[in-house]
């Protein structure tokens, strides 16, 4: 068996990291998370395919093709997480651990992010760790599979 393979999805707006309110989300740019992930996921053995997309069915496609395809998710939903029942409903089809990761804390934040749809699905939920998250969840990922692989 090659390397666990693990998608990395990113909602709406991720595209614009580095310009958008840079207080909050910080002055890395999408394609500078892209490559933390890529960094980490070569020291934890990992394979990643790293997406983002503005369009809630994309996303959705994109889920229904890794239930055959990955080993797990790492996901941030962006704005998505409070809103999209349709994509917890393809989270919760691929039957596969999920790691919801938010870059900012939502909990510090307005009160409508303080609810997600993706938490009760997620194994672990990183909140407010910055694009540091995204290492972490990777991390834990690579220790929930190993865990798997070892039953």
């Amino acid at each position: 068996m090659g390397m666990p393979s693990v998608l990395v999805l990113n909602g709406p707006n991720l595209n614009l990291l580095g310009t958008r309110e840079p207080a909050i989300y910080g002055a890395e740019t999408l394609d500078d998370v892209a490559n933390l992930c890529r960094e980490a996921a070569g020291r934890l053995g990992l394979e990643i395919d790293f997406r983002q997309s503005n369009a809630e069915h994309q996303l959705i496609d994109w889920l229904h093709e890794a239930r055959t395809r990955v080993d797990g998710i790492v996901i941030n939903p962006a704005a998505y997480t409070h809103t999209s029942v349709a994509i917890a409903d393809a989270l919760s089809a691929i039957a596969k651990p999920v790691i919801e990761v938010h870059i900012s804390n939502v909990h510090k934040r307005e009160a409508f992010r303080h609810h997600s749809f993706v938490s009760p699905i997620a194994e672990a939920i990183i909140v407010g760790c910055g694009t540091q998250g995204y290492v972490l969840a990777l991390e834990r990922m690579a220790t929930l599979l190993a865990k798997k692989e070892a039953k």
